[in-house]
């Protein structure tokens, strides 16, 4: 089954979340369900070795970019759908705050889950965590807004 950055974006280089980034992340989001009021977005990841800040604990650089990319796709995936259209808007983070909570070990499967807190037509606030082990080792709160042609980011994908 294609995630959401494989379906509108597989040509994205990103290092979080972009499919064609051989030595990227590769954040594969998906809607929590199928229901056409769903906001929330989920995903699955393994950490390497060389993700960690030391022996079984997670880099917290790494706990950023999944925890920003996951967000930004929950973001342009919501504000896709509020405006009927068939493809995302291209959307950048204007402002993204995380908390640690916890060391996230790396032993195991890290889940994602995303979902939108406000929305207006070109900028969606969304609330997300990142959980290990069955506790929440982290939350973030991120404000991601659509670009317009000019941006550096416009049409990225």
């Amino acid at each position: 089954m294609k995630c959401i950055q494989e379906q509108y974006a597989p040509h994205n280089a990103c290092f979080g979340c972009g499919p064609a980034n051989a030595k990227g992340l590769h954040v594969r989001s998906f809607p929590e369900d199928s229901t056409p009021t769903c906001k929330t977005l989920v995903a699955t990841w393994k950490a390497e070795p060389h993700h960690e800040a030391f022996p079984g604990v997670l880099n917290g650089g790494i706990i950023g970019a999944l925890l920003d990319c996951h967000s930004n796709w929950t973001a342009a995936w919501h504000l896709m759908r509020q405006a009927g259209q068939t493809t995302p808007p291209c959307t950048v983070t204007a402002e993204f705050n995380v908390k640690l909570t916890r060391p996230t070990p790396t032993d195991g499967e890290i889940q994602l889950k995303a979902w939108v807190k406000d929305s207006s037509a070109d900028r969606a606030t969304i609330e997300a965590e990142l959980m290990a082990g069955g506790k929440v080792c982290a939350k973030c709160t991120g404000i991601f807004v659509a670009v317009q042609p000019g941006h550096p980011a416009y049409h990225r994908w």
